[in-house]
């Protein structure tokens, strides 16, 4: 009892002692050459940024309690802090992400997003920061490849580099991310193909690739991934046929594949799978009929497959759906009469669902 007892009180003189003198010097050192390097005009947030100790009151910077080296750096231009509600504008940010960061290498955390106007590159080294488990960087103007050993960062579960100008490729070592659970590389200007064995990040829940240049076709190996709920590599550049093994996984909800250069038959398994709730096929080059494997456990909040080239009828199975919140067939070379009971059951559905096709009729288009 008493050895406990000295513990405890070891570990709170020891607490003490770290908020009286401060944070680590060399953290200190590293912020402040962080903070040099980047300029926030209008919300003073690093007016904090003073002092020796950088684990009290440093705006977004965080410590551990123990060891006072600095953990989190989080960073966020889009906040419902009062510091931005009270000034009625959201952040904004000049500047460079300092490779100065790198030297804080207890880092678990990483956060500069959504400033608008930060430019330059992600640091090489950050893949060097073993400890981190998110790094966020979306909404700035940051430019050049992702780092090549980004997959060195084995404890990363987020990585979010959206809304950017990255470029370049996907590096193969990401697949190396073997804690990753959350991918976003949206609204880019990546190229390239995504790698083949993408399902190695059996991990990963959502995959968010969409918006960029990719091309090549989308690897049978994503399937592989049993967590996986939520894929876009919508407008990108894509060919080939979509893997029928997609329409079997048993998590998957929402898949965006449209305005890409897709094309062969829609796999049945992607409409008669009863998870998948949001499906977006538009805008490729699809063809052949619209498979009829429809059921009373079919409930989509949106299936789209507008402009592409589906022939034949409406499946008549497409009625017995449980639900069909926003349905798109419109611009193929669809013919024939819609299934009865469709237009009454879903009476939401409107003319703009099936026009532009070969010779539909029926409600809620004329009578035939």
């Amino acid at each position: 009892m008493a050895s406990s007892c000295i513990i405890t009180v070891t570990v709170f003189i020891a607490t003490v002692i770290i908020a009286v003198n401060g944070c680590s010097p060399s953290d200190r050192t590293a912020l402040l050459s962080f903070k040099a390097a980047l300029k926030e005009p209008y919300h003073g947030i690093f007016n904090s940024w003073s002092g020796e100790n950088c684990c009290v009151n440093w705006y977004g910077v965080s410590c551990d309690s123990t060891t006072g080296r600095v953990t989190d750096i989080n960073l966020r231009g889009e906040s419902e802090d009062p510091m931005f509600v009270k000034s009625g504008r959201s952040g904004y940010m000049t500047g460079n992400i300092s490779p100065e960061i790198c030297k804080i290498d207890r880092l678990t955390t990483l956060v500069v997003a959504d400033w608008k106007a930060i430019t330059g590159e992600i640091p090489q080294c950050v893949t060097s920061l073993s400890n981190l488990r998110i790094l966020d960087v979306i909404g700035n103007k940051l430019t050049g490849k992702i780092p090549s050993n980004i997959g060195n960062l084995q404890r990363l579960t987020v990585l979010n580099l959206a809304d950017n100008s990255f470029s370049g490729e996907i590096p193969s070592s990401i697949v190396d991310l073997a804690s990753l659970k959350h991918l976003d590389l949206s609204n880019n200007a990546l190229t390239g193909s995504v790698p083949a064995n993408f399902g190695k990040l059996q991990m990963l829940s959502r995959a968010l690739m969409n918006r960029n240049q990719l091309t090549g076709s989308i690897p049978v190996s994503i399937s592989k991934i049993y967590r996986l709920a939520d894929l876009d590599l919508s407008m990108n550049r894509l060919t080939g046929s979509v893997p029928s093994e997609l329409g079997k996984m048993p998590v998957l909800s929402t898949l965006n594949l449209d305005s890409n250069l897709l094309s062969g038959q829609i796999p049945s398994s992607l409409l008669s799978n009863s998870g998948l709730g949001i499906v977006n096929l538009s805008h490729n080059g699809f063809s052949g009929t619209i498979p009829d494997v429809f059921c009373p456990k079919s409930y989509f909040m949106v299936l789209d497959m507008s402009f592409n080239n589906l022939n034949g009828r409406v499946p008549g199975s497409l009625s017995s759906s449980k639900y069909i919140g926003h349905l798109d067939l419109s611009h193929n070379h669809l013919c024939g009469p819609i299934p009865l009971g469709l237009g009454s059951t879903f009476d939401h559905l409107e003319a703009s669902s099936f026009n532009n096709n070969d010779c539909l009729c029926g409600n809620p288009l004329k009578t035939c």
